[in-house]
């Protein structure tokens, strides 16, 4: 029994740790190559930043402020898990006026929040400028950006997760440019609609056609 209970959750880490970060990449390079000009100012910016070295390194990504607000953008319109892990309410009580029974489960929208206009100016626009003087962060402490959670129960390894994709993502546009494919496939890569579950999908597969950069 131990060594069952032990299994599922390694299988909970692995699958939890990777399908989220597989998909906020995917996102992000989808709204990338939507969006030249921003693909353009993040490849500068990590190149300035490296310079001529070939890899980008951890101590390298606290230059890269507008990665993270690229990141930040991303997570707002596409959070890896649009629904949070449902809470039950332990106890009666009134929250912000709504008066919440005990054991009533609750379930956050964070991909509602996410596109709210009462908390976000063109809430349906992907621009990452809008992070770039704001102390908006992921981490839990500002409830309209919450893909991780909060509190708690928020989750675990939001600081591995945030660095794997820093460092994926700055890795992957110092070295490489990207191109969208004619035809069929690239307009699927350009298509952004979402498949909904567990974790919030693209629909089509992402297809991009990278060049070695010289």
């Amino acid at each position: 029994m131990k060594l069952r209970i032990e299994g599922y959750l390694f299988q909970d880490m692995f699958a939890g740790g990777t399908d989220t970060s597989f998909t906020v990449l995917s996102w992000i390079m989808t709204e990338l190559l939507r969006h030249p000009t921003v693909m353009q100012k993040l490849q500068g910016e990590i190149r300035n930043v490296v310079s001529g070295r070939t890899r980008v390194t951890e101590e390298d990504l606290s230059s890269m402020h507008y990665l993270k607000a690229v990141i930040k953008e991303t997570f707002r319109l596409h959070p890896p898990g649009p629904l949070l892990i449902p809470r039950e309410s332990r106890e009666d009580v009134k929250v912000m006026g709504y008066y919440v029974a005990k054991g009533t489960k609750l379930v956050v929208n964070v991909w509602a929040i996410g596109r709210d206009p009462s908390y976000w100016e063109q809430p349906l626009e992907f621009k990452p400028e809008r992070f770039l003087n704001s102390s908006i962060d992921v981490r839990g402490h500002d409830f309209e950006l919450i893909p991780f959670g909060a509190g708690r129960r928020g989750c675990p390894g939001i600081t591995f997760a945030m660095i794997e994709i820093e460092l994926v993502l700055a890795n992957l546009l110092h070295q490489f440019d990207w191109e969208v494919p004619s035809g069929v496939m690239g307009d699927q890569t350009l298509n952004i609609t979402e498949i909904f579950g567990l974790s919030t999908h693209r629909k089509y597969p992402l297809m991009t056609i990278a060049s070695h950069r010289a």
